[in-house]
């Protein structure tokens, strides 16, 4: 259990770091919604007018920017899977918990056991917003 807990708190702390970054992009959080394509021609257009760039800098430069995106977003697709995969190992953990434990207690202790998880989880949603709301 108290696994669970740890994960989750870094799931949602993780989430969080990543909202908050998300919305000092360029544009706001539209940033995050621009292909590949559209994030280099951003990036090189702004490097090329604050750095006052020539066409062969540029050009260089664009090189440099396209293989930065694509490494970022290798990086990106892979820890979407690694938490995907994450997310799945504790539901079926929590699922076969939860089947041991209706095994173990009476029905009636299963129903108040369920009942204060349920609890635990609004307690910590709770916290979860308040901090949320805090950060930003």
């Amino acid at each position: 259990m108290k696994k669970l807990v740890v994960i989750l708190f870094l799931a949602v702390g993780i989430a969080a770091i990543a909202q908050e970054r998300g919305t000092k992009k360029p544009m706001g959080g539209k940033y995050a919604s621009l292909s590949s394509d559209e994030k280099v021609e951003l990036q090189v257009k702004r490097l090329t007018k604050e750095l006052n760039l020539n066409e062969k800098q540029t050009s260089e430069v664009k090189v440099i920017v396209i293989k930065e995106i694509e490494k970022r977003e290798k990086a990106k697709a892979e820890m979407d899977a690694f938490k995907a995969k994450k997310r799945a190992e504790i539901q079926k953990d929590s699922i076969a918990k939860r089947g041991e434990m209706k095994k173990i207690l009476s029905a009636e202790q299963f129903a108040k056991w369920d009942k204060m998880r349920e609890e635990n989880r609004e307690k910590i949603k709770e916290r979860v917003s308040q901090k949320r709301g805090l950060n930003r």
